[in-house]
């Protein structure tokens, strides 16, 4: 395998920024100090560049099985090491739903040959199959955790039965991680507005899925979760109200209940719907700009723990119809860190907490085990960012199968320049080496 000495350049990394070299050997990080020399290492300039542990993101959907036309694995894997993803944990709201170990184990076996990051896989569930679920007990080394729609999602995945959310919640012992919205409410607000108005537009989407049913939701689940003192972690956060339900008194390696926000819940709100329309409709739904602030206070102060994309390409076809056909979601993973860098050159976020939000506490969040930090010893996952060196967002650039994003003509203030996936430099300024595959990521649980 081949060494990467990466030379004077700025180290990024739990909680500092400091000058060092670094030295990359049979896949991990061999040395981290000053002046190394190694005569067997290629060189790689870091100097005025800035040197951040590989992103990990823990949600996206790559499509793949059965909604291939969209995305597979290996296109998304690709567009995700572009944008600075070293390892990625996909959702299993695919074709066939990932409601059994069999079906599991068969998108684990499609990324071990196609994804150039690093991969986990959650395991569906349904309100049918919580024996099955609990089945990914014995895998929990393996498997990165549960995952429960608690609002309407693709196929049989919707779980509104209390009988199988208690059994789940009480019996499991991986982590769950949900989607939290509460149908009930939802289906109320729909009929309520469509009573109002002869046709629906995305500008409506927000008051449908408003914050009274994300509330609802978080707090049923932490409700449950708290009565069996379960591992949760709530997904993509996107109300002011939720934030009362979270706290930051405990170091997060000691937090039960964790939480996540998503890159376009920090981006947008309900006044670019009318720029960009059914392109920016996802669930749960970008709201009203002091949702926005109120969630970038609550990263900063850390009562929300994660930055994730929930990366859900559709088809430009798919998207672009009447508001109320289109699916929810849009693609991000490729501009993830680059969103949060610009964030960074407009001083909402300093670099050593993206590094915190994006990679640091998704590790310690999963026990992810030797990655998410620049450690010797650990895993090479690395990302090397220049933020003198600018990215446009164009059809010609972007690399997600759907080929399109909400940030075309966006020009970044940085640029991803090497990516490195367990030691392997996979990209290099536009360049990929696809010869090596990402591994299947490992939990450091007992």
């Amino acid at each position: 395998m081949k060494q990467y000495l990466i030379k004077n350049v700025q180290v990024v990394n739990e909680g500092q920024i400091f000058t060092a070299d670094v030295l990359i050997k049979n896949g991990r990080i061999e040395k981290i100090n000053g002046n190394i020399s190694s005569v067997n290492a290629t060189e790689i300039n870091g100097e005025g560049k800035y040197l951040l542990p590989g992103v990990i993101d823990d949600q996206v959907h790559f499509r793949e099985p059965g909604l291939t036309h969209k995305a597979t694995i290996y296109t998304e894997s690709k567009a995700a090491v572009a944008g600075g993803v070293t390892s990625f944990m996909e959702m299993p709201n695919t074709i066939p739903n990932a409601l059994t170990q069999e079906l599991l184990e068969e998108k684990y076996q499609i990324a071990a040959q196609h994804s150039l990051a690093n991969y986990s896989f959650f395991m569906g569930t349904g309100n049918a199959n919580a024996d099955e679920v609990l089945r990914t007990n014995e895998k929990r080394k393996t498997v990165c955790g549960i995952k429960i729609f608690m609002g309407s999602s693709t196929g049989s995945m919707l779980v509104d039965n209390p009988i199988t959310l208690e059994k789940i919640f009480r019996e499991s012992e991986l982590l769950i991680a949900t989607h939290c919205e509460d149908e009930r409410i939802i289906r109320q607000n729909l009929e309520q507005i469509k009573s109002q108005k002869n046709e629906l537009t995305t500008a409506d989407h927000p008051l449908i899925r408003n914050e009274d049913a994300c509330y609802s939701s978080s707090l049923l689940a932490i409700q449950i979760a708290k009565k069996y003192n379960t591992r949760l972690h709530i997904l993509h956060i996107s109300t002011e109200k939720e934030l009362q339900l979270f706290g930051n008194m405990l170091p997060l390696k000691e937090k039960r209940i964790t939480s996540e926000v998503c890159v376009h819940h920090l981006h947008f709100t309900a006044d670019d719907y009318a720029v960009l329309g059914n392109r920016i409709k996802c669930n749960p739904a970008i709201k009203e700009s002091k949702n926005k602030e109120a969630l970038w206070k609550a990263l900063l102060d850390d009562r929300l723990d994660i930055i994730a994309t929930d990366h859900a390409p559709h088809t430009l076809d798919e998207k672009n119809v009447a508001y109320e056909k289109a699916p929810a979601g849009l693609p991000l993973v490729q501009h993830g860190l680059l969103l949060m860098l610009h964030h960074h050159k407009l001083g909402k976020i300093s670099l050593e907490k993206i590094a915190e939000k994006m990679s640091h506490a998704v590790a310690d969040c999963f026990q992810i085990k030797e990655r998410g930090y620049i450690r010797e010893g650990y895993f090479a996952d690395l990302v090397l960012v220049d933020l003198h060196q600018k990215t446009s967002v164009s059809k010609q650039t972007i690399l997600y199968k759907c080929g399109w994003s909400p940030l075309e003509g966006v020009e970044f203030p940085a640029s991803i320049t090497h990516n490195f996936v367990n030691g392997n430099l996979v990209y290099e300024n536009e360049r990929f080496d696809e010869s090596i595959k990402g591994q299947r990521l490992i939990f450091d649980r007992d």
